[in-house]
């Protein structure tokens, strides 16, 4: 392989990479799209059983959500890996270990990105014409168990992902192709992502998590402009 299409090899990387970044973005901003404008919404049922009682009702929009979402993640991680390309040269260590830890923390998100295939089956079964009052308290009460191990997979991938940023960002601060405004910008965003997710950690009924997930986000459109742009350049 000569000098040309390596350097074409390159290019494909990261353009791919940074096309996915941004598109991953938008599906970001799609499911809160569904969120809000669906009838799944942001307020959390008065009581146990209105968890379960409401599934049928926002069955479709939960299962919407939840595959644009995971679709969004999967695309990140060709981000992160496009990253580690682009900054492999001049900072190898943190750039390894920053995309491994994004892409470790996509990961555990993904896996809690499909509550409904667990929550379904219990649905139906507090639903079913012979469920008696214990049974569906029963079921109510799993529910909420199954959602909250869903839910610390979140947290946790809200806890590493930021990590991640901060790493790449030091990587992109020993990079002329980056620069000091992108390392810093990346360090900041990661930092607030961090602290977010611990105050997110601390107190679960919170929503400072979003903090980490809107810090991550603008980490994945401006990153995504650079590293497309870069495919551009070289």
């Amino acid at each position: 392989m000569n000098d040309l299409q390596k350097m074409e090899q390159e290019k494909s990387v990261l353009r791919w990479g940074g096309l996915a970044g941004m598109l991953g973005g938008i599906l970001f901003i799609l499911t809160w799209v569904v969120l809000l404008a669906g009838p799944v919404g942001l307020e959390d049922p008065a009581d146990l059983a209105g968890w379960v009682t409401r599934f049928p009702d926002i069955r479709g929009a939960r299962i919407l959500e939840n595959g644009i979402y995971l679709v969004a993640l999967i695309l990140e991680v060709t981000l992160f890996l496009a990253l580690y390309r682009a900054l492999r040269r001049t900072s190898l260590t943190p750039a390894l270990f920053g995309s491994v830890l994004g892409i470790l923390g996509l990961t555990v998100m993904m896996v809690s990105t499909t509550p409904h295939v667990a929550h379904a089956p219990l649905s139906d079964l507090y639903h079913a014409p012979g469920a008696t009052p214990v049974d569906q308290a029963t079921l109510a009460l799993l529910w909420q168990a199954i959602k909250g191990i869903f839910d610390a997979m979140l947290y946790v991938g809200f806890f590493i992902v930021p990590i991640g940023l901060i790493t790449l960002g030091v990587a992109m601060l020993g990079s002329p192709t980056f620069g000091k405004g992108f390392g810093w910008m990346s360090v900041v965003l990661g930092v607030v992502g961090l602290v977010a997710a611990i105050l997110q950690l601390v107190d679960t009924s919170s929503m400072s998590g979003a903090g980490s997930y809107f810090a991550s986000l603008i980490f994945y459109f401006v990153l995504g402009w650079k590293v497309y742009s870069l495919s551009k350049a070289w």
